[in-house]
């Protein structure tokens, strides 16, 4: 059995390049919405977690030096979950005028 091991040193990416970190990103937003519907964590909270995230993958990203728009995917995508998980964040009730 022969192993090929793919470093991208020619500057390709192989097909579906992207897999495992789409599975990451589904897993960890289900884990944070089961977490959230079993009372462990507060929706806040989560949503907390994800910007924190997103701040990270920024600066990590410039500490790198790498091009700003590589950086509009993952951004993109975490400000999507931590949207998807600030909808059901609790109202501040009606307003009184």
């Amino acid at each position: 059995m022969t192993v090929t091991l793919n470093d991208n040193a020619d500057g390709s990416r192989p097909p579906n390049a992207d897999a495992h970190g789409r599975a990451a990103l589904l897993l960890v937003e289900s884990l944070l919405h089961g977490l959230i519907a079993r009372n462990v964590i507060a929706i806040a909270d989560a949503v907390e977690i994800v910007a924190v995230a997103a701040e990270v993958a920024e600066e990590s990203a410039h500490d790198r030096g790498a091009d700003p728009e590589s950086l509009a995917g993952p951004i993109v995508l975490l400000e999507a979950i931590g949207t998807s998980l600030a909808i059901d964040l609790p109202s501040s009730g009606p307003t009184i005028v």
